[in-house]
């Protein structure tokens, strides 16, 4: 009989690491952004929007972590597989939660597992994807 263990889930601490990492790494850019960190279940752990980003940026912060955490890859990944000729091309309209399929959504492991996802908006999208990157480094 095998056993396995779970891995420890993702914390506030966690969380408020994502976030100041991404935005530690945004600022050094010179780009204003917001951060959205959530659980594995999908649920809100931390937000950051940067006072001059864009309103807009909080709603696809949120939708790229989703979308990450969902399908359990970075959204920068995904990208061609919602194109008109992709194999997900009516994965954005088919579902009743909102996805997203531009870069800056990064799923977060831990001991091989899936514990969560950050996505940041503001910045153009492979800057977002650095700056999400950044900061699951940064956590690792």
């Amino acid at each position: 009989m095998s056993t396995t263990t779970a891995a420890a889930p993702l914390t506030i601490r966690d969380a408020e690491t994502l976030v100041a990492a991404a935005s530690r790494a945004a600022e050094a850019a010179g780009v204003t952004v917001s951060v959205t960190v959530l659980d594995a279940g999908g649920h809100l752990l931390a937000f950051r929007r940067d006072d001059r980003a864009v309103l807009i940026s909080g709603e696809t912060s949120t939708r790229k972590a989703y979308t990450a955490l969902q399908l359990n890859a970075p959204t920068a990944d995904l990208v061609d597989a919602v194109k008109p000729d992709g194999p997900f091309h009516s994965l954005p309209t088919a579902l009743s939660q909102p996805l997203l399929f531009i870069a800056g959504g990064v799923p977060v492991h831990r001991d091989g597992r899936l514990i969560g996802a950050i996505g940041v908006g503001g910045g153009a999208p492979e800057q977002d994807h650095a700056f999400a990157t950044a900061a699951v480094e940064a956590l690792a």
